[in-house]
């Protein structure tokens, strides 16, 4: 079973950072994608920043010179370094994956979200 665990949510001060890590663990045969994706109260999910197996990155339009998207191949990790944090930004936070399991195929994963609160 694949497995992905998220940290580093929590409450934190406008202008404040945070650090998301996202660590994928099971049977994994290689990772396509890992990002952040972001929930608001009434609002639809957004896509927050994504890096492929290439290295390539994208981010949403209003977290760009923000935050940053980095990886750790060798743990299969993630992470979300977030920078001058707006009230804006408060969301829950999943961690998603487009990975080889142990099915065979290629999948998207996500794991159970971790809430991010930035007061103002």
């Amino acid at each position: 079973q694949v497995q992905l665990v998220e940290s580093g949510g929590g409450l934190v001060q406008a202008g404040g950072s945070l650090r998301l890590s996202c660590a994928a663990s099971g049977s994994i045969s290689g990772i396509n994608a890992m990002g952040w994706y972001r929930q608001a109260p009434g609002k639809q999910r957004e896509l927050v920043a994504r890096i492929t197996r290439g290295g390539s990155t994208n981010y949403a339009e209003s977290v760009k010179g923000r935050f940053t998207i980095s990886r750790d191949n060798a743990k299969n990790t993630v992470h979300l370094q977030m920078n001058s944090l707006k009230p804006e930004d408060t969301a829950i936070h999943y961690c998603y994956a487009n990975l080889w399991g142990p099915s065979g195929y290629a999948m998207d994963y996500w794991g159970q979200g971790t809430l991010v609160t930035v007061s103002s």
